[in-house]
């Protein structure tokens, strides 16, 4: 049975004695609007059968806009777990049963193009040139998140790769994050978890890790402040962040941006 750790204390904004990192996927490592905004439109038309009125009430379930492709604050789509989007939009498909739609959803997102939120090869292979274990946590499927990564051409780069429906639970709960720690051989206070969302931070603080919040995605700075030990602009800061240099401001240049499918 899985360590339940309680809320960890707050630590000091350090990247130093850092053995391990542990990174979400979507508004992390990509860019969360330029891969998802197109496929959740494309993916509540089709599933609405083009029902105009049906998919607007999927689209309000989901905290999504149709006509801008805008996620609203606190849109299921950002943080929760397949599973869990799949169980807000059955009431609006009852042709649909619950396996079955998860099923679709987790084939679509396998083919989503992915836009790098910072070229992800280099950094992967500077950070593993450290010594760092790298690994990816994340409310998608796990087969998903590996056929995404390894289109660019990351996968070979990480030791770990957990979703929702790998075992060990979904974010916020700790359990992926624990599992890598374990596979890892690491104490969970030398691992930094990274991620755009609450959900991330939250986990992170239950684990013992630490919480580093980027602003990729589409939570501010003011809503990911509370839950983090420390707020970088995108993982492209990581390396200055780890030797404890001055981390940049919002809008600094980290890295190039992905203009592509990744």
């Amino acid at each position: 049975m899985e360590r339940q750790p309680k809320d960890a204390p707050r630590r000091p904004a350090t990247g130093r004695n850092i053995a391990g990192i542990l990174f979400d996927k979507d508004g992390t490592l990509f860019d969360f609007h330029a891969t998802w905004s197109a496929w959740s439109r494309e993916m509540i038309v089709e599933l609405s059968a083009k029902d105009a009125g049906r998919a607007e009430a999927i689209a309000a379930a989901l905290g999504f806009e149709l006509a801008s492709g805008r996620f609203l604050p606190g849109s299921p789509i950002i943080a929760e777990t397949g599973a869990q989007i799949a169980a807000r939009m059955l009431p609006y498909l009852p042709e649909w049963d619950r396996a079955s739609l998860e099923r679709r959803m987790d084939e679509a997102a396998r083919a989503a193009p992915q836009a790098e939120a910072v070229p992800l090869v280099p950094l992967l292979q500077a950070l593993a040139a450290r010594g760092l274990a790298l690994g990816v946590a994340t409310n998608d499927a796990e087969a998903a998140a590996r056929a995404q990564l390894e289109r660019a051409g990351a996968l070979g780069l990480l030791d770990f790769v957990a979703g929702y429906d790998s075992g060990h639970g979904g974010k916020p709960e700790p359990g992926q994050l624990l599992a890598f720690a374990s596979a890892m051989a690491l104490d969970p206070g030398s691992v930094a978890m990274i991620g755009d969302s609450l959900h991330d931070l939250k986990a992170a603080r239950v684990a013992g890790m630490i919480a580093v919040g980027v602003l990729s995605g589409p939570a501010r700075r003011d809503e990911l402040a509370a839950a983090a030990d420390v707020i970088l602009p995108d993982i492209g800061a990581l390396p200055a962040w780890l030797d404890g240099g001055a981390v940049p401001e919002p809008g600094q240049a980290t890295g190039a941006r992905g203009t592509g499918s990744g």
